[in-house]
């Protein structure tokens, strides 16, 4: 049990049956009536995010959030496959349950899987990716306006806004959280 005086940031407990993570907190000790802890809490299975007010000795169930890096090996229609690098079984995810950064991940590459109770609400992209460039324009010489860029196709079959002089079968470095170019990786 914990209650709402131990909160700190990133600190997870159950609240009406859902999974909920403290975003920031704050301790209120008004002049004039009694304290309370300022929240904003995130329910870590839909991701919505909601500001509430609590009592310093409200208790609540602790809930254990167990990451666990899995290595993505295939998909197959709506379920993909992550195999579990200590044991070497295979689990199969659902796609709605992938994060948006997980276009730009290829077979073989290690991803973050949350789950609770047993069930994966989460699966998240490492935050750096270093892809192959397999379809872009040439850039145009002598267009060297500042900051311009051109679609690429990557081998993921993701599209990214990138610099001109970014060729086909160069590699370049991506954040998967913002899904912008970041730099072309050295190879």
């Amino acid at each position: 049990m914990i209650t709402a005086g131990d909160f700190r940031n990133g600190v997870t407990f159950v609240m009406d049956g859902s999974v909920m993570q403290i975003v920031e907190f704050q301790h209120v000790k008004p002049g004039k009536g009694a304290a309370f802890v300022r929240t904003k809490i995130r329910n870590v299975i839909t991701g919505a995010v909601t500001e509430t007010s609590f009592n310093p000795s409200a208790k609540f169930e602790t809930a254990f959030v167990e990451r666990k890096d899995m290595e993505y090996s295939y998909s197959d229609g709506e379920l993909y496959y992550f195999m579990d690098m200590e044991t070497y079984e295979q689990l199969p995810i659902n796609a709605s349950v992938l994060s948006d950064g997980f276009k730009f991940v290829k077979e073989n590459m290690t991803c973050k899987v949350s789950s609770f109770k047993g069930s994966v609400f989460s699966v998240d992209a490492p935050n750096f990716v270093e892809l192959e460039v397999t379809d872009t324009e040439p850039g145009v010489r002598g267009d060297t306006a500042t900051n311009v860029t051109k679609p690429a196709k990557v081998e993921t079959g993701a599209e990214v806004r990138v610099p001109l002089f970014i060729n086909t079968g160069d590699f370049i470095k991506i954040d998967t959280r913002t899904g912008e170019y970041l730099e072309r990786a050295k190879r």
